[in-house]
């Protein structure tokens, strides 16, 4: 390649999951593509990140690259128990005696992000999908017949389409106009990756500790992907949460909730907020571009809607653009472009206002929520829907989004 214009059928910015599955959902439509990458192949993937891989997005996975939502199914695990507890006392328990889901592929499987990634590489190489790393978009310049991106590496591409999956600091979005609305969690959370005790693991179930008295009142989640476990606390008010992650304190954490044996195996700690925001349009005012992932949207951890909803924007991409590449009329194009835009922008609203619920709940001091959550944990042992309540309310509602085909996101 050289420095002058390139020319690539189809430009996807970003060579996170959402990008990568951007580009195999086009290779499996029969359009060529190719990734341009901000950063270096040696970049540091560090901490589980988005580990609940849903049942949805495996089956998208499987049908764009065969094989693929089947090896993340082979290397995750599906934990068969949830179990809830409310100021110490156990409110809800239910073991599972198979993964449910369809066919092969299972409801979900818990898996770090990084495996994910790694099996995405694989399946890129095995289809030809070249990524250029350090090439980060510089500048774009959208027009009625197409787009010219520039990149870091000094190439300048001319392409029919741009797919933004180049992340919350979006330059692609930055560079077509559109901007983020919305707001940001009250709590800080704390966030620890623990690796598994191998001669003595903890059982594996998916653990929610409302206040639990031995982390200070705290709300705790506790989850187990495979090779470890994602330990998340949510800060209460006057909480500092750099001194909450000292080392000294993620091993009083991790052996007041896991066990001392755990406390040497603490592998990754983070503090943040939770954006809660989505663009004020998913597309360019050509039908050229389009965002994906977390170019288009942050949403708030809860209910697993980060990542999955990604993979249904980057599919959903794929096949407007599919038509548009084929399409002898530019009307018939565009419009395939708006109805994508259409349809993952009110998905994002519905997974913001789900996500949002899921936050409000956990976060908030509303006199009824809260006279809700006493009442139901005091009849939890009598009656096992209040208890399955307390269990399901920190992650926001299960319906899937209006008018979205592409499953639960």
């Amino acid at each position: 390649m050289t420095n002058d214009d390139t020319e690539s059928p189809v430009v996807v910015a970003g060579a996170g999951p959402v990008g990568m599955t951007t580009a195999l959902a086009l290779h499996a439509r029969g359009v060529p593509v190719t990734i341009v990458e901000a950063e270096s192949e040696d970049r540091d993937r560090s901490g589980s990140r988005a580990i609940y891989v849903h049942g949805s997005t495996l089956r998208t996975l499987e049908r764009v690259h065969p094989g693929l939502g089947m090896g993340l199914v082979e290397e995750g695990l599906v934990w068969p128990t949830r179990r809830t507890l409310y100021h110490g006392t156990e409110v809800f328990s239910r073991t599972y005696d198979s993964p449910g889901g369809s066919g092969d592929i299972p409801h979900f499987t818990s898996i770090p992000q990084v495996t994910t990634e790694a099996y995405m590489h694989e399946a890129l190489a095995e289809a030809g999908i070249d990524i250029h790393w350090d090439a980060a978009v510089e500048t774009v310049e959208s027009r009625p017949d197409g787009v010219r991106v520039e990149t870091a590496d000094g190439q300048t591409w001319e392409t029919p389409y741009l797919v933004g999956a180049d992340g919350g600091g979006s330059t692609v979005r930055s560079e077509i106009g559109a901007q983020f609305e919305g707001d940001q969690s009250e709590n800080s959370f704390i966030i620890a990756d623990v690796d598994e005790v191998e001669d003595d693991p903890l059982p594996f179930e998916r653990l929610f500790h409302y206040a639990d008295p031995t982390v200070g009142g705290r709300n705790v989640l506790l989850v187990p992907f495979t090779g470890g476990w994602r330990l998340d606390i949510q800060c209460i008010e006057g909480d500092d949460p750099e001194e909450l992650t000292s080392d000294e304190r993620i091993r009083e954490f991790v052996s007041a909730v896991m066990g001392e044996r755990y406390t040497d195996n603490v592998s990754w700690v983070s503090s943040y907020k939770f954006f809660q925001v989505m663009a004020d349009s998913f597309v360019d005012e050509h039908r050229r571009v389009l965002l994906v992932g977390e170019a288009a949207h942050l949403l708030a951890p809860f209910g697993a809607r980060g990542m999955n909803s990604g993979v249904a924007d980057a599919d959903e991409a794929a096949s407007a653009i599919a038509v548009g590449y084929r399409a002898h009329s530019d009307a018939v194009a565009r419009d395939e472009v708006e109805l994508f835009a259409a349809r993952r922008e009110k998905a994002a609203e519905y997974n913001l206002d789900a996500a949002g619920q899921a936050l409000d709940y956990l976060q908030g001091d509303d006199p009824v929520t809260v006279l809700r959550k006493e009442a139901a944990a005091s009849l939890a042992a009598y009656f096992e829907p209040a208890g399955e309540y307390l269990d399901d309310a920190p992650y926001g509602p299960h319906t899937p989004p209006p008018i979205v085909t592409t499953g639960n996101y």
